[in-house]
């Protein structure tokens, strides 16, 4: 079974940057696609970035165009959300999401990592 580690979270002011990184615990040969959700307090969960595995078919919540940027690591198991020009409304707890070949939706999460952003 996949499971997932994320990392990069922190405090930074409204304007600045962060990088989150997930690690898979194997290889993702089985992964169709990876994804980055995120939920604020008293709000659901939503997705906010994802990537097919195959073909890096790229997907962007709206609210995050321009800003944000998915990759995958070349080793084939990590995968990365770089945030640019954040804004307070982007805090929230950050969790990396696995899509595995057969399932018909996101089903393995990590366990989360804070963003914060103070305006």
């Amino acid at each position: 079974q996949v499971r997932l580690v994320e990392s990069g979270g922190g405090l930074v002011q409204a304007g600045g940057s962060l990088r989150l990184s997930c690690t898979a615990s194997a290889r993702t040969f089985s992964t169709y696609a990876m994804a980055w959700f995120r939920q604020a307090p008293g709000n659901d969960r939503e997705i906010v970035a994802s990537i097919r595995w195959s073909g890096g078919h790229l997907y962007y919540a709206d609210s995050v165009k321009g800003r944000f940027s998915i990759s995958r690591g070349k080793a084939g198991n990590t995968v990365a959300l770089q945030m640019n020009n954040l804004e307070p409304e982007d805090t929230a707890i950050y969790y990396c999401a696995a899509h595995l070949v057969g399932d018909s939706e996101y089903r393995v999460f990590g366990q989360g990592t804070q963003v914060t952003v103070s305006s």
